[in-house]
């Protein structure tokens, strides 16, 4: 279902009031062409469907509590100056508690007589003044005017979707924790407590249970058939064993039945060595099928980890990965190498088959780590983020930015790309001086990371940091 806003009009009327009119089929036809629905006020509600009284602030709310299921956020769009209080007036009394967008109209520097003349410049300051008293959270568009119909809000409209989908979905999130915290592993350490003050709720399931269901299940079960059919599908599975193409396949109906059972939309998994010791092959294919499909899963049981590759999927509605920062590439600063061994989903490789975990092996065996997934990163424009429970303050915590995988020659092992970021020994600095763990969410995305960035800090509260 495609997402819908609530359109609020403002209108003042001492100022032109065939502006709202105007304004409000403008607004409507950009949201509605960009694909997403429109709920706002009809003529027959209000002066041209315009919030310019209480009477009609109180309409309007009562419309937009209506429509709260679908409703993913609220525009104010300002066609002249606009009655301040009213807006926010309706606003708090929706009660919604999704985004806010606010979009002024620019003037016609040839239509600036008492007729035309908008003010709508001016009368943004004055909403954003009112939001701020009203304790309303709201996000602005990237110029300061910004015509309906301009190709610069048709990117700012997308980028507010995007903040809308990352807020709203992380308040609701269930994420499944399958396995214990690898001893080794302090670095993926949390606190679940912390996530569920702000709506994330964790549903944890034992090992134990996994590989007993597993033992109940035949091979010619039909869900056993079924995954794999797409595992087979979806990589190329040349010099694997058959036994451990069936372990994987048992392995992922377990998961994804346990996952539908409980209402669960991402998961992180352990791997590190119990799975391969006790059950003798790697989840990584499994664990890139669900990433692949828009159910991120990570590895060592990382949940911070995949909330901030679900947070990245879920404003640019593709894959993410959780890649370690891992090598310097060369003596080129801005460089380095992400790397996992790997679950990457197969939306970031140029090429990929289904391998061995070289690592893992030197210890366990070869024939007990089959199912990775080996391959180059496209090169492409990506974002990345991380989020941590800040334990010592209370509180969650994160960072985001942008930069680009790229084509630059490497030779190794497991899931691997080079990407470049601008100031990198800067963000690595605040990495290692605020002890965020070495595991970062990425996304082929060049605006996702920014919308992580406002969804979190403005909307969920979090404690964030932007790398420039």
């Amino acid at each position: 279902m495609a997402q819908s806003f609530g359109i609020i009009v403002g209108n003042r009327g001492f100022f032109p009031d065939h502006l709202a009119k105007s304004g409000r089929d403008e607004m409507i036809a950009a949201v509605e062409g960009a694909g997403f629905g429109a709920i706002c006020l009809t003529p027959e509600q209000s002066k041209y469907g315009a919030v310019e009284s209480r009477e009609d602030a109180k309409r309007c709310a009562a419309l937009f509590k209506e429509n709260k299921d679908k409703i993913a956020g609220i525009i104010v769009t300002l066609p002249n100056f606009g009655e301040e209080r009213t807006l926010v007036e309706a606003i708090r009394m929706a009660d919604l508690g999704v985004p806010v967008l606010v979009q002024a109209t620019p003037d016609n520097a040839s239509k600036m007589t008492i007729a035309d003349r908008r003010d709508s410049f001016c009368g943004k300051m004055s909403a954003c003044n009112n939001m701020q008293q009203y304790r309303i959270k709201y996000s602005l568009t990237t110029l300061h005017t910004e015509a309906p119909n301009s190709p610069e809000f048709k990117k700012d409209l997308a980028w507010f979707a995007a903040v809308c989908r990352v807020a709203n979905g992380l308040r609701k999130l269930r994420i499944g924790a399958l396995g214990a915290r690898p001893a080794a592993f302090n670095t993926v350490r949390y606190s679940e407590k912390m996530l569920e003050g702000y709506g994330i709720s964790i549903e944890p399931l034992d090992l134990s249970e996994v590989f007993g269901r597993i033992e109940r299940l035949k091979n010619e079960d039909g869900a056993v058939q079924a995954k794999l059919a797409a595992i087979k599908g979806y990589v190329n599975t040349a010099g694997v064993t058959e036994e451990a193409l069936y372990k994987m396949a048992k392995l992922g109906a377990v998961i994804d039945g346990w996952m539908a059972d409980n209402d669960l939309d991402i998961s992180a998994i352990q791997c590190w060595t119990s799975m391969e010791e006790y059950f003798g092959v790697v989840p990584c294919t499994v664990m890139s099928m669900m990433s692949n499909g828009l159910h991120s899963s990570a590895c060592e049981v990382d949940v911070p980890g995949v909330i901030g590759m679900h947070a990245l999927r879920l404003a640019s509605e593709t894959p993410s990965a959780l890649l370690d920062w891992n090598n310097n590439y060369g003596d080129d600063p801005d460089k380095a190498v992400c790397f996992h061994c790997s679950n990457l989903p197969k939306h970031f490789f140029q090429d990929v088959r289904m391998d061995f975990q070289e690592i893992i092996a030197g210890t366990v065996g070869k024939l007990n780590t089959f199912g990775t997934c080996v391959g180059r990163v496209k090169p492409g424009e990506m974002s990345f983020a991380r989020f941590s429970t800040g334990d010592t303050t209370g509180r969650m915590r994160g960072y985001a930015g942008v930069g680009r995988f790229t084509a630059d020659p490497l030779e190794t092992f497991g899931g691997a790309g080079v990407v470049e970021i601008k100031n990198l020994q800067k963000l690595l600095r605040y990495i290692c001086e605020n002890g965020f763990e070495h595991h970062v969410a990425a996304n082929f995305s060049s605006t996702a990371g920014s919308a992580v960035y406002e969804a979190a800090k403005n909307y969920l509260g979090w404690d964030m940091h932007w790398h420039e």
